[in-house]
C-alpha cells in the first residue's frame, strides 16, 4: 500500500491547498481494518512510539474504507498539543474524506487517555456527524502499546464502525 502524506500550504491567493509531501510505501495490508494494524503502521513508517513530543496525526478515507491521505495535523509538547475541528476537518475536505482516523501519541508510554483527550474526542465526532464524515477511532499510540476508543467503547453513540 501506498500511504501518501499531505501537508497544506497557502496559494498566491492566501487560500488553503492540500500538497503532497511524500510517498511512503507500506507493504503489510492494503487495507486497514483494525485498530492493531494502524498502530502497527503509525509505529513503523513514522516512528510516533517514539517521538519526544505530543503529535496529532489524521489518516483520512474513502467510502470504501481505504486510506486516501495522512496528514500530520499538529505537533506540541511532551504532555499535549493543540488543534482544533477546523484544522481536522479542512484537510479532510480537502482530500474528499468520508471517514477519518484521529491517532496521537503519548510520550509518556501509557496510552490511557486523559479527560481532555475523551472530550475533545467527542466534539470532534459531533463535527463529523455536521459534516458527514464520520470518526472512525481516535487511536492513542503508547510504548508499544495502543489504546482504541472503538475497543474500549468510548465511542461516543459506541455505533463505531472500523474501516
Amino acid at each position: 500500500m501506498k500511504i501518501i502524506k499531505y501537508g497544506t500550504l497557502l496559494d498566491g491567493d492566501r487560500k488553503c491547498r492540500i500538497m503532497k509531501e511524500e510517498v511512503l510505501e507500506y507493504g503489510k495490508c492494503e487495507k486497514f481494518t483494525k485498530p492493531q494494524q494502524i498502530f502497527e503502521m503509525l509505529c513503523s513508517v513514522f516512528s510516533l512510539q517514539k517521538k519526544t513530543e505530543e503529535y496529532l496525526y489524521l489518516l483520512c478515507m474513502n467510502t470504501r474504507g481505504r486510506m486516501i491521505g495522512v496528514f500530520e495535523v499538529s505537533h506540541g509538547i511532551v504532555d499535549g498539543t493543540i488543534c482544533g475541528n477546523r484544522e481536522i476537518f479542512q484537510r479532510a475536505l480537502l482530500c474528499n474524506a468520508t471517514q477519518i482516523i484521529l491517532a496521537h501519541n503519548h510520550p509518556s508510554g501509557d496510552p490511557t487517555p486523559s479527560k481532555e483527550d475523551i472530550c475533545v474526542f467527542k466534539r470532534i465526532v459531533e463535527a463529523g456527524c455536521l459534516m458527514n464524515i464520520y470518526v472512525t477511532d481516535n487511536i492513542i499510540v503508547g510504548d508499544g502499546t495502543m489504546f482504541s476508543f472503538v475497543e474500549e467503547n468510548l465511542h461516543p453513540g459506541n455505533e463505531g464502525k472500523v474501516t
